[in-house]
């Protein structure tokens, strides 16, 4: 029973330490005065990056707990973070990329990135720590995705 114990006590700290981490990316933003975008929507412009990537692309990733894609990609484009086009190679596909508004976001966001790995640094949490935890949640979310996970109860 132990390790099924173990087993949720991470997955469920997964979803939480998402949201906490959301939740300090508002309160950033909110410091910034940057109020036309929310944290979910800066979290998604900055997996963008500098890149260039379709929407079905973004939407796969499935970086964003508990929101729709779709919606925020519009919403980032109405307030010109975004400029979203038609794929050269699939006319059926739209691609997106950072605006110049968009880009000088990327570039706080950047920052904040770069603050809060140096606060961690000073706090003792060293690579090393995330280095393991990246590789052991790596192996489970492998073992998701080969569908290890789905057992038939009958």
């Amino acid at each position: 029973m132990k390790t099924e114990s173990s087993y949720l006590k991470v997955v469920f700290l997964i979803e939480r330490l998402h949201r906490l981490f959301l939740e300090n990316i508002k309160a950033e933003l909110d410091d910034a005065r940057i109020y036309d975008i929310n944290n979910t929507q800066a979290l998604i412009l900055y997996n963008v990056g500098k890149d260039q990537v379709s929407v079905g692309e973004l939407t796969q990733r499935g970086y964003y707990l508990g929101s729709n894609v779709s919606y925020n990609l519009r919403k980032m484009v109405e307030n010109d973070f975004l400029v979203q086009e038609a794929s050269p190679h699939d006319k059926r596909s739209t691609i997106v990329k950072l605006s110049s508004k968009g880009l000088k976001l990327y570039e706080f966001m950047s920052r904040v990135m770069e603050k809060h790995v140096e606060a961690l640094n000073k706090e003792g949490i060293v690579d090393k720590l995330f280095g393991d935890t990246v590789s052991q949640l790596k192996s489970l979310e492998r073992f998701w995705i080969q569908g290890k996970g789905n057992f038939s109860f009958k």
